[in-house]
């Protein structure tokens, strides 16, 4: 999940390359069909993975460079095997943003956390209400490639979110989608799951599975 299962830099300034979603390199990547999307997800140490993400103004929802930025987000975690949801500083975005895959959890999906609930983007999100009851967890990041860890979560939750039409909304969730709405959340507030998790370990490339 962004889950897997720099600082000070101003999104709205085009000349913050990866901020603004439209680089060069990166467009001609996806006109000639390349689409490489681990040179577009930050790892650990990249400053911007600690910021506190920036509100999207409502009005600006709806804008082609919003719109832009979530067709990015959505490209990006479709080519991750493992990856289950995608929060935008990962891909040195500071807005408060993440999407969700549609492979896990799309209605026709085969995964057990399939819904038939039709929101995938979460802009602005805020956790509204968390059970008292927990659970200890496994939990990786697409962030922090090659490690997993052990980390106590919240069984249900809701988000309350704008979509990607400036619509106000909210979704409960247990399972893993509460496990991904909560991973989500922290990146949006710089945290990452290694700075929660009670152990963590290393594992090889060919085992990093969700």
């Amino acid at each position: 999940m962004g889950m897997r299962m720099g600082m000070g830099a101003d999104w709205r300034n085009p000349a913050y390359a990866y901020a603004f979603p439209y680089p060069a390199c990166l467009t001609r990547r996806r006109l000639s069909g390349i689409v490489l999307s681990m040179s577009l997800i930050v790892q650990v140490g990249d400053g911007v993975l600690r910021q506190v993400a920036a509100e999207v103004p409502i009005a600006d929802i709806t804008s082609p460079k919003i719109q832009g930025i979530l067709k990015d987000m959505e490209a990006t975690l479709s080519v991750e095997p493992d990856g289950a949801a995608l929060a935008a500083p990962q891909i040195a975005v500071p807005l408060r943003i993440f999407v969700l895959s549609r492979r896990v959890f799309a209605e026709d999906s085969e995964h057990e956390a399939a819904s038939k609930d039709p929101h995938f983007i979460f802009i602005n999100p805020v956790i509204t209400k968390r059970s008292k009851h927990k659970k200890t967890l496994e939990e990786g990041c697409l962030s922090v490639r090659g490690r997993y860890g052990t980390i106590i979560r919240h069984s249900n939750v809701t988000v309350r979110a704008y979509d990607e039409h400036g619509k106000l909304f909210s979704r409960g969730a247990a399972g893993l989608l509460a496990q991904a709405f909560q991973h989500e959340c922290d990146h949006l507030d710089g945290t990452l799951f290694i700075d929660k998790a009670k152990e963590t370990w290393e594992v090889e490339a060919s085992e990093a599975r969700d």
